[in-house]
């Protein structure tokens, strides 16, 4: 398996371990878990995907994260997705969990917060660019740029943000 991930069914329980390409490609949920990045100031980390991945290229987000290794707790998959991805080892606070039916797949979203004070170094790999917004960049942002839905979808859900009348009206553009 390239990538082991825990299939899991439409209440979030262990079904056995499977390859995330192949949960993607027959539709079976697994665990994916995010976390909302903030600085000191409160300000929110959006970054935007390099062209060259396979799923959403050149999309924005405000989440950082993904697929949670077999046996790894949502908290636990969100800090080491922190540390690959941004190169910040801190602590992440579990807000609120999902079913998302994705717009690759279904899948469980674990979303975190982290406050990050340190410098980030982000993985060229998986970001292409960033930057701290307060709530009514992200807002605007979300109305000009191109963002992941399923991150949108997170947005709308978030009970700490006030920006989920602008990701009502964010495009989804269709899967690739």
């Amino acid at each position: 398996m390239r990538e082991p991930v825990e299939r899991v069914d439409e209440q979030d329980r262990v079904l056995g371990v499977v390859d995330r390409d192949e949960a993607i490609r027959n539709g079976w949920p697994h665990r994916i878990a995010t976390t909302v990045c903030r600085d000191q100031q409160g300000r929110v980390l959006v970054h935007r995907r390099p062209e060259h991945v396979s799923r959403f290229p050149g999309h924005y987000d405000w989440l950082i994260g993904g697929a949670a290794e077999v046996g790894e707790s949502y908290e636990e998959a969100a800090a080491r997705e922190l540390a690959e991805e941004l190169g910040v080892r801190t602590r992440v606070r579990f807000v609120f969990k999902f079913l998302c039916r994705g717009a690759i797949s279904p899948y469980w979203l674990g979303v975190h917060e982290a406050v990050v004070a340190e410098p980030l170094t982000p993985d060229p790999s998986a970001i292409a660019w960033h930057g701290w917004v307060g709530e009514a960049e992200l807002g605007e942002a979300l109305r000009t740029k191109l963002f992941v839905p399923d991150g949108v979808e997170a947005l709308r859900r978030h009970p700490g943000l006030s920006a989920p009348s602008a990701a009502r009206r964010q495009p989804t553009p269709p899967p690739p």
